[in-house]
């Protein structure tokens, strides 16, 4: 029998750290309580049962000390990936961090010099910026083809800054984050061939490779050749799948054995130990015992994207909000209203009373979207998409039905 998972309740976090809360209630610190952030990508969800009774559980019986990994958690992780991704990876492969962002800046540090050239996909994650830039490497942007809400690489572009001698490092979304593309296998071999040709080095974001629409598969880039999986740092975690970043633990797969020793090396260097005896404990429970919760929480992401794409087909001309295919992190376009920059955010901020990621925090390209987090109850999110429509109506009702 299915059990009956809670995905209406909202918690509030005011007050508990949230930074998407906290954030919030700086600007604006007389909000109503029922006002909730859409922004940073965790959940305004109660974490599965099995991994809330299972902490409760192991902190009875444990002790909180320098904890490392162990036999247990490699073989949760290794079924997982092995049965949801049919990626086989070895124990040896495994290299522990605090976060994805973390590997993100260490990856940088260990496979590229000063001034070389990192290539990413844009718009995209605003941390993969920040590995660069702060690295005192340089951001090579290959801004992605956008028609009619669908983004693609631009293969043409990607090849030419691939062939520059300086550009040595790809970091790639997959699933990306914020547009919502999962790439099709073709489209992973050709970034595959283009690197292997002119030695590239691929760091591989896949946090999100779990959190897939209806009917869309992932592809592991690491698993299309061997010749491919010796070239890349794939970053994984179940701090997405399980609402769980508050625990500090995500599974870096190396199989390259030079490259996992450079990486390790630069771990070293900021001394980025993890000692996360409850989020070993955390990965453990939700790898083993959480998947009908997850695939329950699936089936609520793909039911609020489809409002979400409904209500602005319904009651918007020109705005758009397509389906996504992973991720549950809903793309936005905003940019009838004409509203750049900082102006978008008062908008959606102060007549709206929504709190987004913007989009040019993305990239310049992503000027004028805003993503939306739909990982929260679906009344939740019907009463945001209702106050949306009566900012628009009183402001811009041109844009309305």
């Amino acid at each position: 029998m299915s059990k009956k998972y809670d995905f209406e309740t909202l918690i509030s976090r005011k007050n508990q750290g949230s930074y998407k809360w906290e954030g919030m209630y700086k600007e604006y610190p007389n909000l109503p309580d029922d006002i909730v952030p859409f922004s940073v990508a965790d959940m305004e969800l109660q974490i599965a049962p099995e991994i809330k009774e299972g902490l409760k559980k192991y902190i009875d019986e444990a002790i909180l000390g320098y904890t490392g990994t162990y036999e247990e958690y490699f073989e949760a992780v290794i079924n997982w990936m092995k049965r949801k991704h049919n990626f086989d990876i070895q124990k040896e492969w495994i290299v522990t961090s605090s976060g994805v962002v973390s590997a993100l800046f260490d990856s940088v540090k260990a496979f590229t010099e000063k001034e070389d050239g990192v290539i990413v996909f844009t718009p995209v994650y605003y941390p993969f910026y920040s590995a660069i830039k702060l690295n005192e490497r340089k951001i090579v942007e290959c801004p992605l083809m956008e028609n009619e809400g669908r983004y693609t690489i631009d293969f043409e572009s990607f090849e030419k800054l691939a062939k520059e001698e300086k550009n040595t490092l790809l970091i790639l979304c997959s699933p990306h984050n914020p547009v919502g593309r999962v790439w099709s296998k073709e489209e992973l071999k050709k970034i595959g061939e283009i690197a292997l040709e002119n030695n590239l080095k691929i760091v591989s974001d896949e946090i999100h490779f779990d959190i897939l629409m209806e009917g869309e598969k992932h592809t592991v880039l690491q698993t299309l050749s061997e010749e491919l999986s010796e070239i890349i740092v794939t970053c994984t975690a179940p701090t997405k799948t399980f609402n769980l970043a508050g625990i500090g633990i995500s599974n870096i797969i190396i199989k390259n054995e030079k490259m996992r020793k450079k990486f390790i090396n630069e771990q070293g260097r900021s001394s980025a130990h993890v000692f996360a005896a409850l989020g070993y404990r955390a990965c453990i429970l939700a790898y083993t015992q959480a998947e009908e919760w997850f695939e329950k929480f699936l089936q609520l992401i793909n039911k609020n994207q489809k409002i979400v794409n409904r209500f602005f087909e319904e009651k918007f001309t020109e705005l758009k909000a397509p389906l996504i295919q992973g991720t549950y992190l809903q793309w936005i376009d905003f940019r009838a209203l004409g509203l750049k920059g900082e102006d978008l955010k008062k908008f959606m901020n102060g007549k709206a009373q929504l709190f987004f990621s913007e989009g040019y925090t993305f990239g310049k390209n992503g000027d004028g979207f805003e993503r939306m987090n739909l990982a929260v109850p679906t009344h939740i999110l019907e009463k945001g998409l209702e106050r949306l429509y009566k900012a628009i109506k009183e402001n811009y009702p041109e844009f309305c039905k």
